[in-house]
């Protein structure tokens, strides 16, 4: 009968840790950016962005120029 028996390490189970939430991020990112692309193909993309309803038009806006001053 062979036993072998392993060494964790403190840093080594820094690195399996680090590993293993590494992956999950990744995962949830390129997951919500796939379903993004796939729910903005079919049209279902929300549009609750912060400014997404302001309406500014080109006679509101004035462009100062800083050497005028």
């Amino acid at each position: 009968m062979n036993i072998c028996f392993l060494y964790f390490d403190p840093g080594l189970g820094a690195m399996v840790v680090q590993a293993i939430v590494a992956a999950i991020a990744g995962i949830v990112l390129f997951s919500k950016k796939l379903m993004y692309k796939v729910k903005s193909f079919f049209g279902i993309v929300k549009r609750d962005s912060l400014f997404y309803d302001i309406n500014v038009k080109d006679s509101d806006v004035k462009s100062k120029d800083v050497r005028d001053k």
